[in-house]
């Protein structure tokens, strides 16, 4: 028999015992509802459940609600680049910097992979523009592995009352989502409903997407190389002065300008060394081929023209039309520059890299034969800033 003091010292320990049991158990449950690597943030299905909640909460009291999808632009670069391990320690930097800005009221949920979600509740779509602001301009100061700045294309959607579902609102968010991708990422496009031409825009977003997604399964550097382009064209382009209307059409020709490529041999794609002169032939048809794929969606047109002509030379020594100087579409002739830029300072496997003075003096030497002299200034000048302002950050 256990004399009372036994008695009581049982009874506290097994207290005790009971107390970090619950205490395992809670922390428990706590593992279970965050994502292991993003670790701040919720996980989806934990996510979904309080999404639910709130969604029938904002019908029931008529209050708003908002969604945002986050992208990383260029992610898949990224791991390829620098290895998963690099990749993973960018997802939990992205969880913090999504984290740090926004409220302790908002949902956060990393959905898999590169993507993140956002739920803000009592917030116009309006309001939310702001923090997304935020979080654009943080992720362009993260370090993490080795990466330095990063960029993200985000889709913004409110909830619309009273039937609207919850697939329904992050099927909107994922169409702004969309539209923020093609327009080159480090963006965020807001859903607006029920416009036919934001219906247009989805269905583009998503015949471009799956497009480019075709031609990063096809040939990998290729999609990664295209994705490397869209961006630098860009700024040549605004540095140019195009358009807000131009500068779409040209970031969304930057990101299709290989697509042609689908359509060349595999054995010429990836053959592991040049080319003869019949595979060369094989490979000069990728522009118009790229064209005729574009055509099919209604609306590219523009998009479709530039694509065909972005291999024509400013002397008129190009294809497949053999046109020169100003006949050339100017976006044509500004992902041509940007494209042998980075096509120079990037592996192969059948060549090393040239370093970025040597790929500069090859451009400023073929200004006025090759290259529009006009954008080669421009892009020599940009580069030169974005050197000086990388060399000034260290």
């Amino acid at each position: 028999m256990f004399s009372s003091r036994e008695r009581d010292n049982l009874a506290t320990e097994l207290a005790a015992a009971r107390g970090r049991i619950a205490e395992l158990e809670a922390e428990l449950a706590r593992c279970a509802s965050y994502d292991p690597v993003a670790g701040g943030l919720l996980t989806l299905r934990a996510f979904r459940a309080q999404f639910e909640l709130d969604l029938e909460r904002s019908r029931r009291y008529e209050r708003p609600m908002t969604v945002a999808l986050l992208d990383v632009d260029r992610f898949r670069y990224i791991n390829l680049k620098h290895g998963y391990g690099t990749g993973d320690a960018v997802l939990a930097a992205v969880g913090e910097a999504i984290t740090a800005c926004t409220r302790f009221n908002d949902l956060t949920c990393r959905v898999g992979g590169d993507e993140f979600a956002i739920l803000f509740p009592e917030t116009e779509p309006a309001g939310v523009t702001d923090a997304v602001g935020r979080l654009l301009v943080a992720l362009e100061s993260i370090e993490a592995g080795g990466v330095r700045g990063l960029s993200a294309s985000v889709g913004i959607a409110g909830f619309e009352p009273p039937a609207q579902k919850p697939e329904e609102l992050l099927a909107a968010a994922a169409a702004a989502l969309d539209r923020a991708r093609v327009a080159g990422g480090g963006q965020a496009v807001i859903h607006v409903a029920g416009t036919e031409a934001e219906q247009e825009a989805a269905s583009h977003g998503h015949m471009i997407a799956a497009l480019a997604s075709t031609l990063g399964e096809r040939d990998r550097y290729t999609g990664d190389h295209s994705e490397s382009v869209v961006e630098l064209a860009a700024k040549v382009g605004e540095s140019l002065a195009l358009d807000s209307e131009r500068i779409g059409v040209l970031r969304t020709s930057a990101l299709l300008h290989d697509i042609g490529k689908v359509g060349v041999p595999d054995e010429v794609l990836h053959k592991p060394g040049p080319l003869d002169e019949r595979e060369w032939e094989q490979m000069r048809q990728h522009p118009a081929i790229g064209e005729r794929i574009i055509r099919a969606i209604p609306g590219l047109g523009a998009v479709a023209r530039v694509v065909r002509h972005e291999h024509e030379r400013w002397d008129g020594g190009g294809y497949p039309d053999g046109i020169a100087g100003e006949e050339i579409p100017v976006e044509s002739r500004i992902i041509l520059a940007c494209d042998a830029y980075h096509a120079m300072t990037s592996d192969r496997p059948y060549r090393k890299s040239m370093s970025h003075r040597d790929a500069l003096a090859e451009l400023t030497r073929h200004a006025g034969t090759q290259f529009d002299p006009q954008v080669i200034e421009a892009l020599v000048g940009l580069l030169y800033g974005m050197r000086q302002a990388g060399a000034a950050a260290v």
